[in-house]
């Protein structure tokens, strides 16, 4: 008699718990309603780890722009297809003998897609080349970057803002970002303005035109116009520089790819008493000859960290040309990348037909998946042996990455694991958050919205997570 009459309440208690996790909690609808925000332009998906049970859902299957969410999905094929412990590798080859020290014929650099070879870490295999005995190069620098395709790449495409370092082009022998960051400080000796490059590149010109004018340190680029050549081989700066400031820095792409590499070698070569007879020139490695030094990155593990914590897009970009090659052979595209992607989704059951991957980053305005997607996604993450890892690659909230400023000294500090996104009208959040009681749950919030990121797309995540902080 017991079990018949829950039996036949039983359409009833799913209707009702569908009603409730469909309806909007309060606070988040406060929040759409001060920002005269409609709820028909928020996505969320809210999932309990432990029971699986969907306790809010709202517009999650509607095709969204996730912004730099996107990099969730790059990453995580990235660690399930080729593992955390992955490293790639740059093949150093001597067309030569060594003579006293010095290499009598060219060097041959060829790059295999490293995320993260800065200027630090080209410095230790710089260091490589010197133990294996050379000091000095009778010869060229010949570059290989092959095991990329990138094709006809445009850096102001996006956004009008070719030298802005988020828009740098993915690149097989990327080094430091293909980015320089210069410090800006008054000349107390002079009327104008002192120019510092990191790293310094020889082959980069740089032109100062700037002038101190008296104000406090504020204002666009601090009053600095940059005003590149045709080829960013050389640099002009003009305008006026504010007097109160002490010290200013701005990141900024320059050169072509092999041209930063060859000003890089140079520069840091040359700092360790080295010496180099020759430029450079393009090149590609004879497989058959044997590298004499392979220096190695660090894992993918730590590599996605920094894409996710950090957001860094152009890292993201290189994970998605490395799956190419990987997965289906050189040269890696963005094309054959979307295409490893796809298939890895499908082969696991989650072939979304309103997935549109663009970059593999999130820095595009035709990018798009659904809420309700990203969480299938987010809990097969969560069932994956390398869980901890990826997890642990998402910004903590209060503490570190993009979330380092959010929620700090709060209830909230430490409670979220998530990646941030942020467009010109697109806000999102996903990941991983625990609430008072230490449930886990798997979040996605996805807004856009004319001006949505210009704060009230925070304020509405912040309100879901205080009410799902005290569930």
């Amino acid at each position: 008699m017991y079990l018949s009459r829950y039996f036949s309440a039983l359409p009833l208690l799913i209707a009702m718990n569908v009603q409730a996790a469909s309806d909007l909690p309060v606070q988040v609808r406060s929040a759409l309603n001060y920002r005269d925000v409609p709820d028909a332009a928020l996505s969320i998906y809210v999932e309990e780890v432990d029971s699986g049970d969907v306790v809010l859902s709202w517009n999650d299957a509607e095709p969204r722009n996730p912004a730099s969410v996107e990099k969730m999905v790059t990453t995580l094929v990235s660690l399930d297809m080729l593992g955390p412990a992955y490293r790639w590798k740059t093949e150093v080859t001597f067309l030569g003998d060594i003579i006293d020290g010095v290499l009598e014929g060219d060097i041959a650099i060829k790059g295999f897609g490293d995320p993260y070879l800065v200027t630090e870490r080209f410095w230790q295999l710089l260091r490589g080349i010197r133990r294996e005995g050379v000091t000095g190069i009778n010869g060229d620098l010949l570059l290989d970057d092959s095991f990329f395709d990138v094709g006809d790449y445009d850096p102001s495409a996006f956004d009008r803002e070719p030298l802005r370092a988020y828009n740098v082009a993915p690149n097989a022998l990327l080094t430091n970002f293909k980015v320089v960051r210069y410090y800006f400080e008054p000349d107390p000796d002079a009327s104008g303005v002192k120019v510092r490059l990191e790293p310094t590149l020889q082959n980069l010109d740089i032109v100062n035109r700037l002038r101190v004018s008296n104000g406090s340190c504020r204002g666009y680029q601090r009053g600095i116009t940059i005003t590149p050549n045709e080829d960013v081989s050389r640099i002009t700066f003009s305008g006026r520089f504010p007097s109160g400031c002490e010290i200013y820095a701005m990141d900024r792409a320059a050169l072509s790819h092999n041209e930063f590499t060859y000003g890089l070698f140079r520069s840091l070569w040359e700092e360790a008493g080295g010496e180099l007879s020759g430029e450079w020139k393009k090149t590609i490695v004879d497989e058959e000859v044997e590298p004499a030094l392979i220096f190695y990155s660090l894992p993918l593990s730590e590599v996605i960290a920094k894409v996710n914590k950090h957001s860094n897009n152009v890292m993201a970009k290189q994970l998605l040309y490395t799956l190419a090659a990987e997965k289906i052979g050189p040269a890696g595209t963005e094309a054959k990348g979307r295409q490893v992607v796809n298939d890895w989704l499908k082969d696991r059951n989650m072939d979304f037909a309103e997935l549109k991957l663009g970059n593999g980053a999130g820095l595009s305005r035709s990018s798009r998946m659904t809420a309700r997607h990203l969480g299938a996604m987010l809990r097969y993450a969560f069932e994956s042996p390398f869980m901890p890892e990826y997890m642990s690659s998402l910004s903590l909230s209060g503490l570190d990455g993009t979330l380092s400023r959010r929620f700090r000294n709060s209830d909230l500090t430490g409670q979220a694991h998530m990646k941030t996104g942020s467009l010109d009208h697109v806000s999102s959040v996903a990941g991983y958050f625990q609430s008072r009681n230490g449930k886990r749950y798997i979040v996605v919030a996805f807004l856009n919205h004319t001006d949505i990121h210009r704060g009230p797309g925070q304020e509405v995540q912040e309100a879901l997570f205080r009410w799902l902080y005290e569930k």
